[in-house]
């Protein structure tokens, strides 16, 4: 509730030749004293296990970058496509599962799937652990939100940084916090088993990055997802983390040789998303495939919007 508070003071009436007059009307002004600034508590120290982590993933970057992978350059004009390379490249990316999971966690299997994607509005919250200092949650914060008004214009789906009701969450945390966020998975993703909560918690080392989704079995339709991201991470690995784990999560799940230039493929060559990436998003979301779909039945659909696309189309 706001108050508005008038106050005047009437220091004299003079009566001159027949006259009225008011002589010294004023308004006595409010000083509101400004609030306190607020302080962000700082990071507590960072422990021998975040530090090997930190060390271990700045080697793991620098090896990739000697190789010439992690590339930012997107437009790769050394890495032309054409309508059938793009429908390919679609087909075995959102059409297939890269994982299956398995006694002691996931398992690297490619697998037939059905198409799946998102039909509510996509809320995503950002979590960080106390580990990552305010500087750079508001970096985070700015990333994440202009990313995401990408991915919204590129599939023309409802796709935002929200805190109301969020139905896909982002966690950046240490080594030391990724063990303690069994109880936010739960609450997030409900009905996962104890061995499902344990395989987002539980990354080796060779995993950067790891986004879970749930779906509806009968209609293929995305629910929920959960994202775990190494606060270690250096910033072009953690870029290139960003950009394909929010990517996958709106039904790109799988990685293919096939695809190129693009994300979506196992040898880390590009680390942001690409023009052939972008392409990919809108044929995904375009009205005319369905969640459900099998590749047999979204083949002529996408070969038809592929061509679109890259202007051989009406």
């Amino acid at each position: 509730m706001r108050r508005l508070t008038l106050t005047a003071a009437v220091r004299g009436i003079l009566i001159v030749g027949g006259g009225l007059a008011m002589a010294g009307c004023a308004a006595v002004p409010v000083v509101v004293p400004p609030p306190a600034p607020v302080i962000a508590p700082a990071p507590p120290p960072e422990t021998p296990k975040s530090a090997a982590a930190r060390a271990y993933f700045a080697q793991v970057q620098a090896n990739l970058l000697s190789r010439g992978q992690l590339r930012t350059d997107v437009e790769a004009p050394d890495a032309p496509f054409t309508d059938r390379t793009l429908a390919e490249a679609f087909l075995r990316v959102a059409l297939y599962d890269e994982f299956q999971p398995g006694v002691t966690g996931p398992v690297a299997l490619e697998t037939a799937s059905r198409l799946r994607r998102w039909q509510a509005p996509v809320r995503v919250a950002l979590r960080f652990g106390a580990s990552v200092p305010e500087d750079r949650r508001a970096i985070e914060r700015a990333r994440v939100a202009s990313y995401l008004a990408r991915m919204s214009r590129v599939t023309g789906h409802p796709i935002r940084l929200s805190d109301a009701a969020p139905n896909f969450q982002i966690h950046i945390v240490s080594e030391d916090e990724r063990a303690a966020l069994g109880p936010a998975v739960a609450l997030a993703m409900p009905g996962l088993s104890d061995n499902e909560v344990g395989d987002i918690l539980n990354l080796p080392a060779t995993t950067y990055c790891q986004v879970s989704v749930t779906a509806d079995p009968k209609t293929s339709v995305y629910l929920r997802a959960f994202a775990v991201l190494r606060a270690e991470n250096p910033d072009i690995l953690h870029q290139s983390c960003l950009n394909e784990e929010i990517a996958q999560a709106l039904g790109l799940p799988n990685d293919s040789p096939r695809a190129r230039p693009s994300i979506f493929n196992d040898d880390q060559e590009f680390a942001l998303l690409t023009p052939m990436d972008e392409l990919m998003l809108r044929i995904l979301y375009d009205p005319r495939l369905r969640p459900g779909m099998t590749e047999a039945e979204a083949r002529p659909i996408v070969e038809l919007i592929a061509t679109e696309l890259m202007g051989g189309g009406v």
